[in-house]
């Protein structure tokens, strides 16, 4: 029986000089191609190029491999430039759901926009953010003063949402994180668990006086007033993983760090 042929492999790198070495030597060993032409891309650097690879291809959905030249690396293999096509017949395939965000402006614009880790609201003044919530079409805080909120998937519950007290989410949860940012009033509030499913509504209250930016990721819309965050089921990204490098026992294991 013939071997399947190899696939066609293409590299992209962070900005540090390591990243971009790394990627030459990569490319000329493995024949790289364009990332429009690929089998697999190989992403070189932190978390932060991982999620703009996501980006750059949720429309062509191409698997990629990260390898870790960069800071974090959570989303990131170990890099070794030797061994790399037997590495990724054997890695696990993961599935990744992203959010999107549907924002309004205070000129009337709307901008609809994917999120793979969270959508996050922080206000843009001194002056404490006033938010209405709802989820699902009820209000579940006609009032929130804070200096912001997120709702985060389970695969970026472990980035901005831990940093701001909210739960881990296993990968198969198949919930989201509605955390908030400093929350003032209600004081005790510490956020929510949601189905996957839901939809979230927040509406920015005296928004003149207290501007609010809302961020899907990297892309930031700002001085919105009213922000609507669903799951993106009609998205689906696939990210690969060393079978030693499992993410879902890395994000249980977060949640017994010191």
């Amino acid at each position: 029986m013939a071997a399947s042929p190899a696939p066609r492999l293409a590299f992209v790198a962070g900005p540090t000089k390591a990243a971009r070495i790394a990627k030459a030597a990569l490319e000329k060993r493995y024949d790289g191609v364009s990332p429009a032409g690929a089998d697999i891309i190989v992403a070189l650097g932190g978390d932060g190029l991982m999620l703009q690879t996501l980006h750059r291809n949720l429309r062509r959905r191409t698997p990629i491999f990260g390898m870790n030249l960069g800071t974090v690396g959570f989303l990131m293999n170990t890099f070794r430039a030797a061994g790399l096509p037997a590495r990724l017949r054997k890695a696990r395939h993961v599935s990744l759901t992203p959010l999107r965000m549907v924002a309004t402006n205070d000129r009337g614009k709307t901008h609809d926009v994917i999120a793979i880790n969270e959508v996050s609201l922080l206000r843009s003044s001194r002056q404490t953010a006033r938010i209405g919530v709802k989820v699902d079409g009820t209000v579940r805080l006609a009032d929130l003063y804070c200096d912001g909120a997120l709702v985060a998937t389970p695969a970026g519950s472990t980035a901005y949402n831990l940093s701001a007290h909210g739960p881990i989410l296993p990968l198969g949860a198949d919930l989201l994180a509605l955390t908030p940012i400093n929350a003032f009033r209600p004081r005790r509030w510490r956020g929510a668990l949601l189905p996957r499913d839901s939809r979230v509504e927040f509406t920015i209250l005296e928004s003149k006086k207290r501007p609010v930016a809302a961020a899907a990721d990297s892309v930031e819309i700002a001085n919105v007033v009213k922000v609507v965050v669903t799951e993106a089921a009609d998205i689906g990204l696939t990210v690969l993983f060393d079978p030693e490098h499992d993410l879902e026992e890395r994000i249980l294991k977060e949640q017994f760090a010191p």
